[in-house]
């Protein structure tokens, strides 16, 4: 019989975080609730650009009090080439920058850039490539808008 004892464990972890004022993110006054319902983002101009918007307000909602411009800029690398320079594996790079603004004043809180790609193989049939390349960026969006609501959320406890 093992003597590991989880509880006892998880507390000796945690304790150094306790010491430093650690706060959870989504836990009571923590900084997700505080910009929950609370930034409103630009009107999408692309596909890509809505999926990032979609996938934000699913994680924090929309509102008034803080105006979000945000440029994305996408390409693509090709990765997997073979003997007769076919193409089999394609990564998509994206990039998202971004500036939050205190709606009222128009007063910049943070601005910055996340950065990720995806990547899909390619096959004979153009229609299952399309497929695939569509199926890339939108994961490639969700990771951006993921990214960008994790800075965000790190920011916040210096401007909200």
């Amino acid at each position: 019989m093992s003597s590991f004892n989880r509880r006892l464990a998880l507390t000796m972890l945690l304790a150094p975080l306790a010491a430093c004022n650690f706060q959870p993110v989504y836990g009571p006054g923590g900084s997700g609730t505080a910009l929950r319902n609370q930034i409103r983002l630009t009107n999408p101009d692309t596909r890509i650009e809505f999926e990032v918007l979609s996938r934000f307000e699913d994680r924090l909602g929309t509102g008034s009090t803080y105006d979000l411009d945000f440029a994305i800029e996408t390409g693509q690398r090709d990765l997997a080439i073979d003997g007769a320079e076919n193409i089999g594996r394609i990564n998509v790079v994206g990039s998202l920058a971004f500036t939050l603004r205190e709606a009222a004043t128009g007063r910049i809180l943070q601005q910055g850039e996340v950065a990720t790609f995806t990547a899909y193989a390619t096959t004979d049939s153009p229609v299952a490539t399309a497929s695939a390349r569509r199926d890339a960026e939108n994961r490639l969006a969700v990771a951006l808008a993921d990214q960008l609501v994790t800075r965000l959320l790190a920011g916040a406890p210096t401007w909200s």
